[in-house]
């Protein structure tokens, strides 16, 4: 077995305290800026900019650095389609069987429902899956540890690099996602997370009134 190889920390800049403050404040400004978008424009993505939002991505903490994701960039039309025929079917079976009138309240702000154009319309979208184990290139199975957290902190990072290059997401997550492995060809060892619909936002889009908590609702310094 090969042994761990460590490398001195040579790309980190300390920066003064006073341009480390500029940076929290004028990065927090910017992502404030940031909302969850329903309607979105037709107008093409360069595929450029997707790979390089991947790359940030993919530079996320992991667990064991097993790096425990996929992402599946979709922008053919004809499987967008399909993902949203596929989608259509379970939203409209889960708002009129399986929601509760709670978990229905708490959506009613943000007018949702089981119609999803924005699946067809949006340029891209990025199925995440999250991969509970693997198989090295001689065939043994290797478990994969703190999947969920590891692939979570990859989609907020990648939620992020997307608006800091200028464009809007969504973050889809129907009750039941297992029909994308089927259309996108993924294996059994991959679980759906999360659709992110990607794209520029249409002319007419509006984004709920919503606020966010307070600092002080949030954290507690000791």
């Amino acid at each position: 077995m090969a042994e761990n190889t460590f490398l001195p920390l040579t790309d980190y800049c300390k920066l003064p305290e006073s341009e480390m403050k500029r940076r929290a404040s004028e990065f927090y400004v910017e992502m404030r800026k940031r909302h969850t978008v329903r309607e979105f424009s037709d107008q093409p993505v360069d595929r450029n900019i997707i790979e390089d939002c991947l790359r940030t991505a993919a530079t996320a903490p992991s667990g064991a650095n097993q790096q425990p994701w996929s992402f599946i960039a979709v922008s053919d039309f004809t499987v967008k389609r399909r993902i949203r025929e596929a989608a259509e079917k379970i939203e409209k079976e889960f708002y009129s069987k399986e929601i509760t009138r709670k978990w229905r309240d708490a959506l009613k702000h943000l007018k949702t429902g089981p119609s999803k154009p924005f699946l067809e319309i949006a340029p891209y979208l990025i199925a995440i899956f999250s991969q509970s184990y693997s198989y090295s290139a001689n065939g043994e199975k290797t478990k994969h540890y703190y999947v969920t957290e590891s692939v979570g902190i990859a989609t907020g990072m990648l939620i992020t690099a997307l608006h800091h290059a200028g464009l809007v997401t969504l973050t889809y997550t129907p009750v039941n996602m297992r029909f994308l492995n089927k259309i996108l060809s993924r294996p059994s060892n991959e679980k759906p997370f999360m659709i992110l619909v990607v794209g520029y936002p249409s002319e007419a889009a509006l984004v709920p009134a919503i606020q966010k908590k307070a600092l002080e609702d949030i954290s507690v310094f000791i």
